[in-house]
């Protein structure tokens, strides 16, 4: 197989992988699991973590479709390139399922890996303590208006 084609494949190899382990690290940080809940923002950095890596899979998704969209895109405008009626085993490529398919799971899994990146933990911020209103002793208990 041609180098750019080894790569392509090499690149969809490490986003399936990537996909795995950011899932596994997102679950961790969900709020619903009983790991880590002892300490909530430790727990929500690793979803913002497990985020970041989905993204990542989702980009080296998207460069391994484009790629190789790319290079069928230049095979079909091609004048050198050999038509079918000339020979069949040297058919023409055009864009098929899996590459529409590469495209919006890429798409889906950076939206996803954006959304985990939302959940980022606010920082604490210290206000002063609030003070309840002053109550008045001499309360008769009648109100008058």
């Amino acid at each position: 197989l041609p180098g750019s084609l080894q790569a392509t494949r090499a690149l969809m190899v490490a986003s399936i992988l990537l996909g795995l382990v950011g899932m596994f690290v997102a679950v961790t940080g969900m709020k619903c699991m009983k790991c880590m809940e002892d300490d909530q923002v430790k727990k929500m950095r690793m979803a913002v973590f497990g985020g970041v890596i989905f993204i990542i899979s989702g980009l080296a998704a998207l460069v391994a479709t484009s790629w190789y969209g790319n290079r069928v895109a230049r095979a079909f405008y091609d004048p050198f390139t050999p038509r079918q009626h000339q020979v069949l085993t040297h058919l023409v490529f055009e864009f098929g399922s899996a590459l529409f398919i590469g495209w919006a799971a890429s798409s889906l899994a950076i939206l996803g890996g954006s959304f985990l990146c939302c959940s980022c933990p606010r920082r604490e911020t210290s206000y002063p303590p609030t003070r309840g209103y002053p109550k008045n002793a001499s309360s008769t208990g009648k109100d008058y208006v």
